[in-house]
């Protein structure tokens, strides 16, 4: 199974930082087991949101050049409280040094004003091309779903989009 933990990117701005959401909601599988009872965010997923954030932002950077990026290492990684169904845990994170193929990230997560995971990621990037050339058709089929990933991260909901497009009836607004 793949998890997509952001469900949302606020804003990027190009080579420097990005702010994105992910919305917990009872219905994601892995809280069934973590734990019965008393379900909250595991912190190794957690890390892997602010993983997702910064790997968009390098992919928005490069225009999607590697097909693969992937967590190299976490430093200083520290945990504040449990992130628990019905929270919107903020991601921001930003661009500390780009050493291609690897760069490094400060990144918080955070929810009503408090620190819930924050540290240093480094994240290492290349394409299976480079390792196999006969996978020259596989990266781009990975970048093609990358794009329109991002592109749905980036727009947000259907709902939301239909409603920017749709006029306003004389003499009423809408919120």
């Amino acid at each position: 199974m793949r998890f997509v933990l952001i469900d949302r990117i606020l804003e990027v701005k190009p080579g420097s930082s990005l702010h994105a959401v992910k919305n917990l909601s009872l219905a994601e599988e892995y809280l069934s087991d973590h734990f019965p009872g008393f379900p909250v965010m595991p912190g190794v997923l957690m890390l892997e949101a602010l993983t997702q954030a910064a790997a968009w932002l390098i992919r928005d950077m490069e225009d999607f050049a590697h097909s693969i990026i992937v967590l190299k290492q976490a430093k200083t990684i520290k945990y504040g409280s449990f992130v628990e169904p019905g929270r919107q845990l903020e991601l921001k994170v930003d661009l500390v040094s780009d050493d291609s193929p690897n760069a490094t990230f400060k990144g918080v997560g955070v929810i009503d004003g408090q620190e819930m995971v924050k540290g240093r990621i480094v994240l290492t990037r290349y394409n299976l091309r480079d390792r196999n050339p006969l996978l020259h058709a596989t990266d781009a089929q990975i970048v093609a779903g990358l794009r329109d990933l991002y592109s749905t991260l980036r727009k947000g909901s259907v709902g939301a989009r239909a409603m920017s497009r749709t006029p306003e009836p004389a003499g009423v607004k809408l919120l």
